[in-house]
């Protein structure tokens, strides 16, 4: 079987379109971790040599910190305050961003744009809307 370079698939977004990179990237990722749980890539300390003075699993104890319930709601409300303070400036950034991308054009401009105005939670969307959401195929 021949392997196809990028090129060959009509370039990064050719190979994007059929999702070509985030399968090598899944592949090799794999083949890495059953080559360092195999033992035929030897890491020193993670499979190689570890440290005599355990035998297995190291679990320890971390005390967790809560916010209380004023505190939480603060925080939301600082949240929505600097989205309402932000938003108001460029309102149509996220919508500039999604035309770039949906007509394939290079969406470095527009996204920092958007970053000046916009959360990395809003940007996040407004990509998803035009691309879907990255899943890993199992």
């Amino acid at each position: 079987m021949k392997v196809q370079t990028i090129s060959e698939r009509g370039g990064v977004l050719g190979a994007m379109d059929t999702m070509y990179q985030r399968g090598k990237i899944q592949e090799e990722s794999m083949y890495y971790e059953h080559k360092k749980h195999d033992g035929l890539l030897p890491l020193i300390g993670d499979n190689t040599f570890p440290p005599k003075d355990h035998g297995g699993e190291i679990a320890t104890q971390i005390e967790l910190f809560h916010s209380t319930e004023e505190e939480k709601g603060q925080q939301i409300q600082n949240v929505k305050l600097y989205g309402e303070a932000r938003n108001a400036l460029a309102s149509d950034s996220p919508k500039v961003l999604q035309t770039a991308a949906r007509d394939r054009q290079n969406v470095f401009e527009q996204l920092v744009e958007a970053v000046k105005y916009n959360s990395l939670g809003q940007i996040s969307h407004a990509l998803s809307d035009v691309g879907g959401e990255c899943r890993r195929n199992m």
